[in-house]
């Protein structure tokens, strides 16, 4: 194990872990809601810092970023672990397992490696994803800065539950962003929903969404759309709505078909109706750049230009097939097209 970052000591061998928005109080001998770190003697460990259960080269766009270096190859790496408990999780054997009982699984790791995989398979920058990256944040904190140091981005793909007290690691005001973009789940726009059915509270993401956009963060918003549970045109628009409001109309929102998982199989899957009504409202709320994620074919992977509505990028599932943003502008018109590496 590794000595963890952003914690303090409290009376009786107690620490208070800072490192996300539950900043758990952790007895001696026990560990966190994430059970990724764990309190010796009174001091906190990360107990996954470079073990690997996941390494992978995805599209870019898988992640998803669709306005972010569109086409290339990002480096793909998790641990074991996460700070929420969604009942909907698609990777519940790796993100749930800690809590689960299970021991911490993986390949030790060091950055280097991660780092020297990336630039040996072309990748364009690495992603710290299919798990919740804030609970392994010591070891992205290590693999970003030599990723920096080598020309790659660091990308996040994230919960958005992560302490303000990380984020000004991560995403300094007074420099440069560690983290280069990040896809965040903004999963609901009710406490309820996030106390029932993540363990966790509505507000730190807020507050977090517009950390990241005001440190400079290139970020796209994700939000998978789950029959009876948020789905109503309401919620959809509220979310919509702050999104443009406190995010700017350019962000790009990605509303995503729900498929029954984990514990949460009583729901059907979402209607492909719902889900393109979802897109319809993103954009009637003034967002420029909406998507229609988990079903491909019907046009809702395109980038429309907001100007003139040609398709500036055509893809396919997750391949790109035809990129007409010269130089971030649209070929067809010239009006400035969103994102980073276009």
């Amino acid at each position: 194990m590794k000595h963890a970052l952003l914690w303090q000591a409290e009376e009786g061998a107690r620490v208070r872990c800072l490192l996300c928005a539950h900043h758990c109080r952790i007895p001696e001998g026990e560990r966190g809601i994430c059970h990724a770190r764990e309190n010796q003697a009174g001091v906190l460990y990360s107990r996954v810092y470079g073990r690997l259960v996941a390494q992978a080269v995805d599209p870019v766009e898988k992640k998803p970023l669709f306005h972010f270096y569109p086409g290339s190859q990002a480096y793909s790496i998790a641990t074991m672990g996460c700070n929420l408990s969604c009942s909907f999780c698609q990777n519940a054997d790796i993100s749930q397992g800690l809590g689960e009982g299970l021991g911490v699984l993986g390949r030790d790791t060091p950055p280097e490696a991660v780092v020297n995989a990336a630039l040996g398979t072309g990748c364009r920058s690495i992603a710290y994803t299919y798990t919740e990256p804030t609970v392994f944040f010591e070891y992205s904190y290590d693999v970003g800065r030599l990723a920096h140091q080598q020309g790659l981005a660091n990308i996040y793909v994230t919960n958005g539950y992560m302490s303000s007290d990380m984020l000004d690691l991560a995403a300094s005001p007074d420099g440069p962003p560690l983290i280069d973009a990040a896809n965040v789940d903004l999963k609901a726009f009710t406490d309820a929903f996030y106390r029932q059915q993540c363990g966790a509270r509505l507000q730190p993401v807020l507050d977090n969404l517009k950390l990241l956009k005001a440190r400079g963060v290139w970020l796209e918003v994700t939000t998978l759309v789950i029959p009876g549970l948020n789905d109503s045109d309401g919620e959809l628009g509220e979310i919509a709505a702050f999104i443009a409001q406190e995010l700017g109309a350019a962000t790009p929102w990605h509303v995503s078909r729900f498929h029954p998982t984990y514990r949460l199989t009583d729901r059907p899957p979402t209607p492909v109706s719902t889900v393109l009504r979802a897109r319809e409202i993103g954009l009637q709320a003034g967002l420029h750049y909406v998507y229609a994620g988990n079903i491909p074919g019907l046009g809702g992977e395109d980038t429309l230009c907001p100007a003139c509505g040609a398709t500036v990028i055509a893809r396919s599932g997750f391949t790109v097939r035809r990129n007409r943003a010269v130089g971030g502008v649209c070929a067809a018109c010239g009006a400035a097209i969103a994102g980073v590496g276009l």
